[in-house]
């Protein structure tokens, strides 16, 4: 019969997004706080699809004291979608709320331990009640930038500085009122803060999220302090920590995973910065108009390339002779780690900027949604290490000026200077004493401590 465990033993809940690629950073994060907090106990809770899927793809986040948890995706039985936009979000944000806080009793039950601290996807802003409720420290993790944690943080100066109203027109103006982000236009805002459909539950969710952030014990985000020294120093004045520890993929490192296009070994016979990469995330979709402009531009540039496409994607691309590789899946940190790769041409989500820029390749972005055109803007505007596609549309002419731009223009050798810049910031703010990891310590010690008796 097993022992029963000391209540007062940390136990960690960990509330997972279990939707579009957020469920992995943070369990990537959290398998960092478990090798580093041996005796404190992790439990991940999130959608058995997303678990299933999360725990296939990487194994090597299995670890004695990390264990799954699968919660209901909040879908009714026997219930037809009927092909809202986020129906899926909208019914797993409203039953996640009780269906957490059961799953969360339940495994305390089960491990004999009370939960001593909530480490959550910053979406699920209701953790802050829940914590309050269970007298427990809370933790939201920000799985992006700074710079967009700052837009969903100021959501309410931003509308009563700019209103929600006769906005049309006026999509150029910058938001020169808050700390960093001078440089950031309206149209670059991420849906929900000031246009998009504002009642939907999305919405509420992004806005709530930046009203209880100040409540956590600290805001974790994947980032590191030197890329935006304002609005970090911004930021650190309205939570009570801000710890960038990332990048996350530095300091997670995945395995390596098998080449089985053969992509490294065709890169070996390609000439140092002179390639094109493609990939555009597991949830952005390239127009067949765009798929059709983006194989033209690279036909008639004659740049060598990889570019990562779906399988029922590459239906739509043209017959037209192309100069590289079209593959259903690519090792993409890899591959952005080879000296023959030149250029990242991508959606913009935050994983891929932060890979791009710890490899020291320049981008080339053509954003979708949610936080994808500030990312551009600042990738462009301000850390200059990249270009946004011209009208955030991707057309022949226009992807053959920017890769001229990158690859063989004067202003491209700077921002591949610039790009190198960064990711010798990033090594270092995850080295000996570094910043990342100065803060990693520091929520180590957080989530390693007992519940009070």
């Amino acid at each position: 019969m097993p022992q029963p465990v000391a209540a007062s033993e940390p136990h960690v809940a960990v509330l997972a997004f279990p939707f579009s690629t957020h469920a992995a950073p943070l369990l990537s994060i959290i398998s960092c706080l478990a090798s580093a907090a041996p005796n404190t106990r992790f439990s991940f809770f999130n959608t058995a699809e997303s678990n299933n899927s999360l725990f296939y793809t990487h194994k090597h986040y299995f670890l004695p004291n990390v264990k799954a948890y699968n919660v209901s995706n909040g879908v009714p039985e026997g219930y037809v979608f009927i092909g809202k936009p986020q129906e899926d979000i909208e019914l797993f944000m409203k039953a996640a709320p009780d269906t957490l806080r059961k799953a969360v009793a339940e495994a305390e039950t089960e491990t004999r331990r009370k939960v001593s601290c909530l480490v959550n996807d910053g979406f699920l802003w209701f953790a802050a009640k829940m914590a309050e409720q269970m007298e427990v420290p809370f933790v939201p993790c920000w799985l992006s930038g700074s710079s967009s944690l700052s837009a969903h943080f100021y959501t309410d100066l931003i509308r009563e500085t700019i209103g929600l109203q006769g906005i049309e027109g006026r999509e150029e103006e910058q938001l020169k009122f808050i700390p960093g982000m001078s440089k950031v236009c309206i149209r670059d805002l991420p849906e929900g803060v000031l246009f998009g459909n504002l009642q939907s539950i999305f919405s509420h969710m992004l806005h709530q999220m930046g009203l209880k952030l100040p409540q956590g014990e600290a805001v974790v985000i994947n980032s590191f302090e030197e890329l935006d020294t304002t609005i970090n120093n911004d930021l650190k004045s309205k939570f009570n920590q801000f710890l960038n520890v990332g990048p996350f993929n530095l300091i997670s490192p995945p395995p390596e995973v098998p080449d089985t296009n053969s992509c490294l070994s065709w890169l070996d016979r390609q000439k140092p910065a002179s390639v094109a990469y493609l990939g555009f995330g597991s949830v952005s979709r390239l127009s067949p108009n765009e798929i059709a402009a983006v194989a033209e531009a690279l036909e008639a540039s004659k740049v060598p390339f990889i570019w990562s496409l779906k399988k029922n994607l590459q239906a739509h691309l043209p017959k037209t002779k192309l100069n590289g590789i079209v593959v259903e899946w690519a090792p993409q940190l890899d591959i952005l780690a080879h000296n023959a790769v030149g250029v990242f041409i991508n959606h913009g989500g935050w994983s891929s900027l932060m890979e791009s820029m710890a490899c020291g390749v320049p981008m080339i972005i053509r954003p979708f949604f949610g936080d994808q055109r500030l990312n551009a803007r600042m990738v462009q505007d301000e850390w200059e290490i990249g270009v946004s596609v011209e009208g955030g549309i991707i057309t022949k002419n226009g992807l053959l000026r920017s890769m001229d731009l990158i690859l063989w223009q004067e202003n491209g050798k700077k921002m591949r200077e610039n790009t190198r810049k960064f990711k010798q910031l990033a090594e270092k703010a995850i080295g000996p004493r570094g910043s990342s990891m100065e803060n990693f310590k520091a929520l180590v010690d957080i989530v390693s401590r007992q519940k009070d008796a």
